[in-house]
């Protein structure tokens, strides 16, 4: 009985031995990553690299499973797939970004509520760069403090029917005389005083499609638009 009360811990030390023999085989080696849009494919791969336990594939699966990794610019969360025991998929999901705005050399970008999200260097494609509003200060996490209410106001309504009807717009812009124009490739939509933002988001993909606009520069005048006077015009700059 004592030899079977001692043969019992070197079992177990074994077991484990081979446990961690076994774990050990497991070595990241290569990160596959999808979904980066906004985001930095290099930062997404740093960030796991830095939360890897002993460059190890096996418990960087586990640690995800129990956890996540944070503050990524522009990444809400992540899943990491395991591949193999050298490799990894990880899918990355994006924070939604309403637009940006320029701030001392550097973009600031909000959320469709204003809230800002994260600050870059450079514009990012695909995220609505706002022009005719300026901002002295901002925080992270809190909203922008626009002096001019209205124009904010209606910066956010914008940005919420371009997201509703999925349109890709890379600029708006507030005029001196605060009437709203919108950038597409090189086509200026003129929206007038954004009376009636609703009808003319809402038509506005359409109208575009309709005139074969694609590839043309000139302005698209959109600014007496309304549910009873349907009518926009094209003029080849």
């Amino acid at each position: 009985m004592r030899h079977k009360i001692h043969i019992v811990p070197i079992i177990i030390l074994v077991i484990i031995l081979g446990a961690l023999l076994f774990a050990s085989t497991y070595t990241l080696k290569d990160i596959e990553i999808v979904g980066c849009n906004l985001a930095s494919e290099d930062q997404v791969r740093e960030a796991i690299k830095d939360e890897t336990i002993m460059s190890n594939t096996l418990l960087l699966y586990l640690k995800n499973k129990f956890g996540k990794i944070e503050d990524i610019p522009f990444v809400s969360k992540m899943d990491i797939e395991f591949v193999s025991k050298h490799k990894v998929r990880v899918e990355v999901y994006e924070k939604s970004v309403a637009g940006c705005l320029e701030y001392m050399e550097s973009y600031v970008f909000f959320d469709k509520d204003g809230i800002v999200m994260e600050t870059a260097k450079d514009r990012k494609e695909g995220v609505p760069y706002i022009k005719g509003l300026t901002i002295k200060s901002w925080q992270l996490g809190e909203k922008l403090p626009i002096e001019n209410k209205k124009k904010f106001d209606m910066i956010l309504n914008i940005t919420q029917l371009l997201e509703k009807y999925e349109l890709d717009i890379q600029g708006i812009e507030f005029t001196a005389d605060s009437e709203i124009i919108l950038r597409k490739d090189n086509i200026e939509i003129e929206l007038g005083d954004g009376s009636n933002l609703a009808v003319q988001l809402m038509n506005l993909g359409s109208i575009l499609d309709a005139e074969g606009l694609e590839g043309k520069t000139g302005v698209l005048y959109m600014k007496d638009y309304s549910l009873e006077n349907p009518i926009a015009s094209f003029k080849v700059k």
